[in-house]
């Protein structure tokens, strides 16, 4: 990504301090959103498992981020998901969606709490409604991270995220997890699917609140 920036690598880029004016194509994933209707499938011994579930998914602003002239906008997220009627977690998700409006980019990280990170990448233009974001073991640039429990059992090959902005107002998501298995001839397709309505409006990043605090007030 160098490429976008020129030699200098040391000065800062200015930024707005703005946040949810400048997240091009994340703009209508920010606010706090509920789904009902996930559906999951994962590897068991007998084959495949298939659960539905219910999610939790909160997207939050942060200030702008910068890697010297390198320029992020972006959301902090943690999505939470249990089955319907249950308690215990099913799964539990936190990390980043940024925008790079430069290198029209999109990256995305992943952590979860069995011992697993990813950092996936995509390009989409500012006002786009559907993109989709991958990673692959391996990758020094966009990777996937396992414990050593999972690289050997349930080794994570690929990892691709496909969002849909819909006209209703909602998003809708499409994960793939290629899973290497012993025993197993082909990969595994761990595929988790929902679609989000929003519940509540994003809470502005810390440095536009205090630019809003700071403007006089109208008589």
């Amino acid at each position: 990504m160098v490429l976008f920036y020129g030699d200098d690598i040391y000065t800062e880029a200015d930024g707005d301090p703005d946040t949810l004016a400048n997240l091009g194509p994340l703009t209508p994933l920010a606010g706090i959103w509920e789904g009902a209707g996930g559906t999951d499938a994962h590897p068991v011994a007998e084959g495949v498992e298939r659960n539905a579930y219910v999610e939790r998914y909160e997207l939050q602003p942060i200030d702008r981020q910068t890697n010297g002239p390198q320029l992020f906008y972006g959301l902090r997220y943690h999505t939470h998901i249990v089955k319907p009627d249950e308690v215990e977690t099913f799964h539990d998700q936190v990390g980043y969606w940024l925008w790079e409006p430069a290198a029209r980019a999109i990256t995305f990280t992943l952590c979860i709490p069995r011992g697993q990170v990813v950092m996936a990448a995509g390009r989409a233009e500012p006002d786009a409604t559907e993109f989709e974001l991958t990673a692959t073991v391996g990758s020094e640039i966009h990777g996937i991270l396992s414990n050593p429990f999972l690289d050997r059992a349930f080794r994570t090959i690929s990892y691709r995220l496909h969002v849909v902005v819909n006209g209703d107002g909602t998003w809708s998501y499409e994960s793939e997890g290629r899973l290497v298995i012993p025993g197993q001839p082909e990969p595994f397709r761990h595929i988790d699917r929902n679609t989000l309505h929003r519940v509540a409006a994003p809470t502005p990043n810390p440095l536009a609140m205090a630019a809003a605090a700071a403007q006089p007030r109208k008589a």
